[in-house]
């Protein structure tokens, strides 16, 4: 045919939206998969074999949230690409990974379980369950120890920032809660402002700097609910809060 912009008489699809098959539509998730890994690379010191575990890490969230999307939908086959594509990053970097520090083997049964939950809310199409957020949660912050494990010091040495990073983004998942979806549920607002009360006395422990930017977060959950704020702001001030917890682990 003469047209370059069809196939078999079909209009051809715009790069964007192929772009956009590959792509998940979940921007808070690159917080939740970099923040952990930095703060172990700043704690333990950096390692080449990091740079093949930061690129299974990244592939090995693509390929599951698309596995989870297929399971959701009962229709495997929607997602076939993108399921065989980041496999396909995936396994090679993980191999590479394995053979260079076989230690980090020591972590598959942790994330298998956690995997499982996601796997059994994303069946029940209740991923944003509380307890389905909190497995996302302790997978992402179990990286702090999988980074120190490659490096090879030993897991004491970074317990104060996986704390750190644990504390942070349970009560992003708190908080956003009551800017979103539970709006208004007075019950869970008070669950956040309690919670991050707690984590900003442990933060304290830890280390003055920690402790006044976990003073910021409870003042956040305690202030910013109800004040209309956009999905888009919000995910701006957990930005921010991401750099500046990787800035206290840093000082720590």
């Amino acid at each position: 045919m003469s047209d370059a912009g069809t196939v078999a008489g079909a209009p051809r699809r715009p790069a964007s939206a192929r772009r956009r098959r590959f792509v998940p539509p979940q921007h808070g998730a690159w917080a939740m998969l970099a923040v952990p890994y930095l703060a172990g690379v700043i704690t333990a010191g950096f390692r080449w074999p990091h740079l093949p575990l930061l690129g299974a890490w990244l592939a090995g969230y693509l390929l599951s949230y698309y596995v989870f999307q297929a399971v959701k939908s009962r229709r495997p086959r929607r997602y076939r690409d993108q399921m065989l594509g980041y496999g396909g990053v995936a396994a090679p970097l993980l191999l590479i990974l394995v053979i260079a520090c076989p230690p980090v083997l020591w972590y598959a049964p942790a994330y298998a379980a956690l995997f499982a939950v996601n796997a059994w809310y994303a069946w029940r199409r209740q991923e944003r369950a509380l307890l389905n957020d909190l497995a996302s949660v302790a997978q992402s912050c179990l990286m702090v120890f999988v980074v120190a494990t490659v490096a090879g010091t030993p897991p004491s040495a970074v317990t104060a920032a996986f704390t750190l990073c644990a504390a942070y983004f349970l009560g992003t998942v708190l908080y956003v809660k009551t800017m979103i979806r539970e709006r208004g549920n007075r019950a869970y607002l008070r669950w956040s402002i309690g919670y991050h009360a707690v984590a900003c006395a442990v933060a304290a422990y830890l280390s003055p700097w920690a402790g006044a930017l976990f003073a910021a977060f409870l003042l956040r959950a305690a202030l910013l609910p109800g004040r209309g704020l956009s999905p888009k702001q919000v995910g701006v001030t957990e930005i921010v809060g991401s750099v500046l917890l990787l800035g206290c682990v840093a000082l720590i």
